[in-house]
């Protein structure tokens, strides 16, 4: 059982700021739909709901997953499918419904976060084998969690957490200016080409820490500048999920796409949206799986015909980059992808559990007709990160 002190003492530990890079009038001009052409969506979205799933989807990750040697106690793995969405939405979420009080589950994920940055010398890693890639992850991880509370606390200087954390964060950086990262050729948060997503959630995480030039010592511009000349040198080879990261990161750290990258990019996403508003995450690739050489696929039988339709995770992803980025609601292809998501909020039965919200489907197996490892509860994986981001899409932009 976690302390009760360290649970309540979190809220004096978190502040922060971020900034926000808008698009050129020019592109929105060229791009912005004629709001008198936009027709309301059939549908509508049930919050409640959408808060419920995660909640309990939290739940049953704190119950099942990984658990890790941390000081005196275990925490459970993050994971960047469930947790990270979890942190990322879920207040918003609360907020949204005019909720003060943290939920529990926002609480374990904080009171861990801080338990693992103050263990950071000491704790197990999240996998043995492959500790310099469990370290470089979990110190992004760690920070963008901390970071991202401090924003919502409007504090001026970041927390002792927070601050240590970014301490940890520098000490694990490559020369390059990423990070080592989790790689089992699983797509698309644990493959060789996530290295750039990961960097791509550093920034977004640094971008949030107040002061974040100065609260590291007297070489954190000079990582800062690394971090941003290894996103900016790598950007083009990319694919379009990692783009798209890229223009969420964006949001939080400056200087990282020029106007004609940001446009280039719009271009590609208009050219790859589904005729019914959405997108799917297949079409995001191509897709890896770590693989060097052709063929490309994944170890797994995944079903192809399922994943090339529009999905909650890939259309929640987007329509949230954009809207962070400064779009109306009226811009022609957000405006198709939010109405695509008010009417795909679906129910699911998951065991005995049901619930409502927005499916995405594994790129790495077929989990859905006995591919779950006999573990029906991991069938929701990118579900987790689905309805999460399609919440942050449409709910107002933070």
């Amino acid at each position: 059982m976690k302390s009760t002190a360290s649970v309540l003492a979190l809220a004096s530990y978190f502040g922060g700021i971020w900034f926000a890079i808008v698009p050129v009038e020019q592109l929105l001009a060229q791009s912005k739909a004629d709001p008198s052409q936009a027709s309301d969506a059939k549908g509508d979205w049930n919050m409640q709901a959408a808060a419920r799933f995660l909640d309990d989807r939290m739940d049953l990750w704190f119950q099942k997953a990984k658990k890790l040697r941390t000081g005196q106690e275990k925490t459970s793995c993050v994971s960047c499918h469930t947790v990270v969405p979890y942190a990322l939405a879920r207040p918003l979420l609360r907020s949204a419904a005019g909720e003060s009080r943290p939920t529990a589950q926002e609480l374990t994920v904080l009171d861990e976060a801080v338990r693992r940055v103050d263990t950071y010398d000491s704790h197990e890693p999240l996998y043995k084998s492959k500790e310099q890639q469990s370290r470089g992850t979990e110190a992004v991880l760690n920070l963008l969690i901390l970071a991202g509370e401090d924003a919502r606390q409007n504090c001026r200087a970041p927390s002792k957490s927070t601050r240590k954390a970014l301490d940890e964060l520098w000490k694990e950086q490559r020369p390059d200016g990423a990070w080592d990262w989790l790689d089992f050729g699983n797509e698309p948060y644990e493959s060789s080409d996530s290295v750039f997503y990961g960097a791509a959630l550093a920034a977004m995480a640094v971008g949030r820490v107040p002061g974040n030039a100065g609260v590291a010592g007297e070489n954190a511009s000079g990582h800062i500048a690394k971090l941003r000349s290894y996103l900016n040198g790598k950007y083009s080879d990319q694919n379009l999920h990692n783009k798209v990261w890229m223009l969420l990161a964006s949001t939080r750290l400056k200087d990282l796409l020029t106007t004609g990258q940001r446009e280039a990019l719009i271009i590609e996403l208009e050219r790859c949206q589904d005729a019914d508003g959405g997108w799917s995450l297949h079409s995001l690739g191509p897709w890896t799986w770590s693989k060097t050489n052709a063929p490309f696929a994944p170890e797994g039988k995944p079903d192809v015909a399922l994943l090339s339709k529009s999905d909650g995770y890939a259309t929640g992803l987007i329509a949230y980059a954009l809207r962070q980025a400064g779009f109306s609601a009226n811009f022609a292809s957000l405006k198709r992808s939010t109405d695509w998501l008010k009417m795909n909020q679906r129910e699911c039965q998951i065991d005995q559990n049901r619930w409502q919200s927005w499916r995405t489907y594994s790129l790495n197996y077929h989990r859905e007709h006995g591919g779950d490892e006999g573990e029906p509860w991991r069938r929701m994986f990118m579900s987790d990160a689905a309805t999460a981001f399609a919440a942050l899409a449409l709910l107002p932009p933070d």
